[in-house]
């Protein structure tokens, strides 16, 4: 089912300025929480929505907010992680283009109610049209009393600043992003201690993406356990996602959590069915860090039962059999798309995007891409499919942060669900056009 909370006025023509906004029901979460809320109420009223993080993990918020430690005399901060860089993944670019008051707006509640006066939208280096959008916003809400000094004379004083990173996806990792923020290289950190007890500056931080922050506004304006009754079971409310591939209507969907997945994938309300008369092959369900799944599996679980757009039923048999909601990349291939091939982009990916701290990941992601691109290039043994197998399982769990994993799972999932594809490159020695100067294909690129 098509449900908008999020999204429910991103049509109305000049919903990105002040007034528009403000006249369509804008800032009245805010105004709710500052004026007839505690902080501790906005907080119960988040645990009770059953709101999970947004950007991948799937944390409980209320449970990560309760964790910020208060201690006297030292400030509490509230970051943004806008630095949206996940394969596959561009649902927070296209929140914060169309509607950036939302966001705005979520962060001063949020922050109200974390007693944070000052936060910051760490940005993707590359959004530099994202960055005016949002430094435009928060001028008007300056100008309109919505930020500074004494907030609609409610005595709350916050401030927000926009911090454009430099292009590192590892700084999408909440700790790896603290550093960056500091001005320091983008290295994550060991936890714990955690943010919400050691974060931005030593002090408590509560990192949040940036969709977690704008479902802040609709949970405090109509109330937790309204926000509850959207979704199924563990999955509440809604959940964006950025659907791609070879479909008929790709683009940034809001869904209620507990979609079918071939409703997702072919009904005229979301992706709109395959693009041609090819066959559904595979999907890569939450962004590039996610298991891949075949046709078979991700329509269905194991047993039988329709695959839901759900971080439970997308799990369902493990990584056996299951994968990720993830971010909510959602990557669509049909049968004219080489597994091998965009696994090799992956790898390729986070073999440029590895920080180089941990050794398993330094040198674990730059040996498979080297064995990925020997297959491809026709070079490849039949022993690399094992030795791929075997590398990716010496990085998986033995990294300062998850992009080990991130590079680790789509390589193990790829082998177990279609090992007959890597043999028959190999059996063939099928040539894959490789271009050295780092120009690759996207999705297509076997007939």
């Amino acid at each position: 089912m098509e449900r908008k909370l999020l999204f429910k006025n991103i049509d109305v023509p000049g919903i990105a300025t002040y007034d528009v906004y403000r006249a369509n029901g804008g800032y009245a979460s805010a105004e709710k929480a500052l004026k007839t809320m505690t902080p501790e109420a906005v907080v119960e009223e988040v645990k009770k929505s059953g709101l999970r993080g947004r950007g991948g993990a799937g944390f409980p918020t209320g449970m990560k907010w309760s964790f910020l430690a208060r201690p006297e005399g030292v400030p509490r901060y509230l970051v943004c992680n806008a630095d949206e860089s996940e394969p596959g993944t561009f649902k927070d670019r296209y929140l914060m283009e169309h509607i950036p008051h939302l966001l705005i707006e979520g962060m001063l509640t949020s922050s109200y109610a974390l007693g944070a006066k000052t936060s910051y939208i760490y940005v993707r280096g590359e959004f530099f049209y994202i960055i005016r959008i949002l430094e435009k916003a928060i001028a008007e809400a300056y100008k309109n009393g919505w930020l500074g000094k004494n907030i609609q004379g409610t005595g709350f004083d916050h401030d927000i600043y926009v911090h454009p990173g430099a292009g590192a996806y590892i700084c999408g990792e909440e700790t790896a992003l603290l550093e960056s923020l500091e001005g320091k290289r983008g290295n994550p950190r060991i936890k714990p201690p955690f943010p919400a007890v050691k974060g931005l500056y030593d002090c408590p931080t509560v990192v949040n993406n940036v969709e977690t922050i704008a479902a802040v506004v609709p949970i405090v304006n109509d109330g937790g356990e309204e926000y509850c009754k959207i979704g199924i079971g563990k999955s509440t409310g809604t959940k964006l996602i950025s659907a791609s591939g070879h479909i008929k209507k790709p683009g940034v969907y809001e869904i209620e959590l507990g979609v079918p997945v071939e409703e997702f994938i072919y009904s005229d309300h979301f992706c709109g069915g395959m693009l041609t008369d090819r066959k559904l092959k595979a999907v890569v369900a939450g962004g590039s860090s996610v298991p891949i799944l075949p046709a078979d599996l991700i329509l269905k679980t194991t047993n039988g039962e329709p695959r839901l757009m759900t971080y439970e039923s997308l799990a369902d048999g493990g990584f056996a059999t299951g994968t990720m909601l993830g971010s909510g990349g959602f990557i669509v291939m049909d049968t004219s798309a080489s597994v091998v091939y965009n696994l090799y982009t992956f790898t390729r990916f986070y073999h440029h995007e590895s920080c180089g701290q941990c050794s398993p990941c330094r040198e674990g992601t730059a040996w498979m891409e080297k064995i990925l691109h020997k297959i491809l290039d026709g070079h490849g043994t039949m022993t690399d499919i094992d030795l791929l197998w075997d590398i990716q399982r010496k990085i998986e769990g033995n990294t300062i942060c998850p992009l080990g994993d991130a590079a680790a799972w789509p390589v193990a999932s790829a082998i177990r669900h279609f090992r007959p594809e890597f043999e028959e490159f190999i059996s063939k020695q099928a040539k894959q056009e490789v271009n050295h100067n780092n120009q690759h294909q996207p999705l297509a690129v076997t007939s």
